[in-house]
């Protein structure tokens, strides 16, 4: 068993000095279970703390989960809905069994300059940030399908989601990873005129029919719907690598991607 020398909430507070401005006290971004006090074995970096990613990571012997969405289905995780549910109250045991401890890092990649989650997409994906202009990216100019077609297998993933002209040609593309809602995703091409946004979700009463009213008055607009998992994982394996970087490097880290939990049937 190799331990670090660094108890849990040591690890927490030195990650939480990095960040360019001190969270709130609203923050997400709190110790979800587990002892603050215990060692740390092994940190894990995931994008959702599944109870598969809980599995590999008690195979790795490491004992500190950082997600970055939550662990009981609410956005705070907020459990008294799901006092008497059975997978809700399996995954608690699970946790505790092992003696796992998991911290929800959310709210600080999402400060940083520029945004720690879409530096890690912008980097897979091979596209350019431009500081002039948040959220707005440029790529070798190619059509819309082109551009989707490039996100799946940049991505690794078997499906994406598209609404407007697929023949558009787009090189001004706005990046909003998540769930930015399509207030904020249609000020992309309001404020940017972007020809694409590409993004994680969106309400399908929202930007989707943006882009069809926009596309029926003649002009060439297009959203991609990569979906949430899919826009978000490559960013904490950017966050990973900045961790490697800031905590001391006996502290054992591993990136382990929870996959899109949809399938197309």
């Amino acid at each position: 068993m190799h331990t670090s020398g660094l108890t849990i909430q040591a690890v927490i507070d030195s990650i939480l000095s990095y960040l360019p401005v001190k969270l709130g006290p609203n923050t997400v971004d709190t110790l979800k279970c587990g002892d603050p006090a215990q060692p740390v074995r092994g940190i894990v970096v995931t994008f959702m703390a599944t109870r598969e990613v809980l599995q590999k990571a008690v195979e790795l012997d490491a004992n500190l989960i950082i997600t970055h969405e939550p662990t009981f289905y609410h956005h705070v995780d907020q459990t008294d809905w799901l006092d008497t549910d059975p997978i809700s109250s399996g995954k608690k045991k699970y946790l505790n069994d092992h003696g796992l401890a998991v911290f929800r890092f959310h709210d600080g990649p999402h400060v940083m300059q520029p945004d720690g989650i879409g530096s890690g997409m912008i980097k897979r994906l091979g596209w350019t940030y431009d500081p002039a202009q948040k959220h707005v990216v440029t790529a070798p100019a190619k059509t819309v399908r082109e551009l989707a077609d490039s996100c799946k297998k940049l991505l690794g993933i078997s499906h994406v989601r598209v609404a407007g002209d697929l023949d558009a040609p787009c090189n001004r593309i706005g990046l909003r990873v998540g769930a930015a809602g399509g207030q904020a995703q249609i000020a992309l091409f309001r404020e940017h005129n972007v020809d694409v946004v590409v993004c994680g979700e969106s309400p399908e009463w929202e930007t989707c029919e943006y882009v069809r009213d926009a596309v029926s008055m003649g002009q060439k607009k297009a959203l991609i719907v990569l979906g949430h998992a899919n826009s978000e994982e490559a960013g904490m394996e950017w966050i990973a690598s900045w961790l490697r970087s800031v905590l001391p490097p006996e502290i054992l880290l591993h990136h382990i991607a929870a996959g899109d939990p949809f399938r197309v049937v």
